[in-house]
């Protein structure tokens, strides 16, 4: 059970280079405006085979072997880091669900996430997809990933742009957020379908889903078509007083001595549910992220929202937990998630390109008829449809889900990883210059400061004074 001294030498080199040079690679996209998410994947991208590997093909194997302990330890680094990172995503979903602006959500979701689905399911049953399958995916399979490719919208990566552009309390922001919110459960449940049928195909299912598959395939299908769902909806409705119940109870040593500590137990109790269901473990992560996430009531009082370059220094077990999160584990995700890929033999830039106009064109096209019909002018639908664009970390979440689960091929992973970096990227962008020329991002007067896309008074004077 234990390492030798080379192998944990070797691990701590490993996981030191990934480390240190996604900070590096973060630090340096955030000082030229762009997603630090993009920057923790190129980390890892220059380790890996498409930069060290070519260069100098000995040190990238020695460094990551693909077998032995330093792989099975990155492996476990690297799943504990995805679980993390879908927790602190529930935790933001929860966060952001607002119930004004009601016209705008219920359009721009409908259209946002029926057009750009249907279209993928529409081209990938219409147009052949040669090399885009895995081992364990088939015809159906490989159509809804498809679909939930061009649909996804990234809510952690949306609003931490939002945040750095000091945009994240405005009408704009709570719109586009409510609606990603949305997609996003909407797409996740979905989600457990395919991997839940791809599991049972390939013999390897397990839990309650797992012995139904083996008995009948139809019925495994109903059980996790509607098992994630109620799941959901169960801990959206209740998550959060059970939660609190759980936190609060006489006999809960744990929350006394160490409130994190039981806020971890908790994520990893209820992905071992999730388990014992026969759904991917990642669901658990998000229910409790959707339940537990945030401060909790005493919490909230002790601890002012701060921005995200200042989380390691609030307090409280939920900013605790994210810090830790934020500073090793969710990095090292991505930079493995770079490691990966291999954009000189599994990556075909002709298919890359059309996939990409198709994914950004009827993505946008539907989230801006979806915003027209809501009554908002064309610049406003277009900034909207370019903010719901962004596939961020959800999208990646898809391809590396679908990729172990052997639905998609290595080529497709590494399309829809690059999708994911290269729509973020332009939503930053198109949103930053809107943002700094003092164009307006929604035409809707709001509420609370923020005329015409610029920051409201609150939030400028938080930026000042962390300045």
């Amino acid at each position: 059970m234990s390492l030798t001294t080379v192998e944990l030498a070797h691990v701590l080199i490993a996981l030191g280079l990934l480390t240190v040079l996604a900070h590096a690679g973060a630090q340096i996209f955030q000082l030229l405006r762009q997603p630090p998410v993009i920057g923790e994947i190129v980390g890892g991208l220059v380790l890996g085979p498409t930069v060290l590997g070519a260069l100098w093909p000995t040190a990238e194997t020695w460094l990551f072997p693909a077998k032995g302990a330093t792989g099975e330890v990155l492996g476990a680094f690297y799943s504990i880091g995805m679980l993390l990172l879908v927790y602190l995503t529930g935790a933001e979903l929860r966060g952001h669900v607002a119930r004004s602006d009601r016209r705008t959500m219920v359009w721009v979701a409908g259209a946002g996430l029926f057009v750009p689905f249907a279209a993928g399911l529409l081209v990938a049953n219409s147009v052949s997809l040669p090399g885009l399958s895995g081992p364990h995916g088939n015809p159906a399979s490989l159509a809804l990933v498809f679909g939930m490719a061009i649909a996804v919208t990234s809510v952690p990566v949306i609003s931490r742009i939002m945040l750095d552009l000091g945009i994240l309390r405005t009408v704009f922001a709570r719109v586009v957020l409510a609606v990603a919110v949305l997609e996003d459960v909407v797409l996740y449940a979905l989600l457990a379908v395919v991997l839940g049928i791809a599991q049972a195909r390939a013999g390897d299912s397990y839990g309650v889903g797992g012995a139904l598959s083996r008995v009948s395939l139809p019925w495994a299908v109903v059980f996790f078509s509607l098992v994630p769902v109620v799941f959901f909806g169960l801990f959206l409705w209740r998550g959060r007083a059970a939660f609190d119940a759980l936190r609060s109870g006489r006999w809960n040593v744990l929350e006394r001595r160490s409130p994190t500590a039981f806020r971890i137990a908790y994520l990893f109790a209820l992905c071992l549910a999730c388990s014992g269901l026969g759904i991917d473990p990642m669901f658990g992560a998000l229910a409790a992220g959707l339940s537990a996430g945030g401060p909790v009531p005493g919490e909230e009082r002790a601890a002012p929202a701060v921005p995200e370059a200042a989380a390691d220094a609030a307090p409280g077990s939920y900013q605790t937990l994210r810090a830790i999160s934020l500073a090793f584990f969710v990095p090292v995700y991505f930079a493995v998630v770079g490691l990966k890929l291999d954009l000189i033999r599994h990556f075909d830039p002709v298919f890359f390109l059309w996939f990409l106009a198709l994914a950004c064109v009827v993505k946008s096209a539907g989230v801006w008829a979806g915003a027209r019909l809501a009554g908002q002018d064309a610049a406003s639908a277009g900034n909207i449809a370019v903010a719901m664009n962004a596939r961020g970390g959800p999208g990646i979440i898809l391809a590396s889900v679908t990729y172990a689960a052997g639905v998609i091929s290595e080529d497709f992973f590494t399309s829809l990883v690059v999708l994911s970096i290269v729509t973020s990227q332009a939503a930053g962008v198109w949103l930053g210059r809107t943002v700094r020329r003092h164009r307006p991002l929604m035409s809707q007067r709001r509420p609370t400061g923020g005329e015409r896309g610029t920051p409201d008074p609150e939030t400028t004077r938080r930026k000042a004074e962390t300045a």
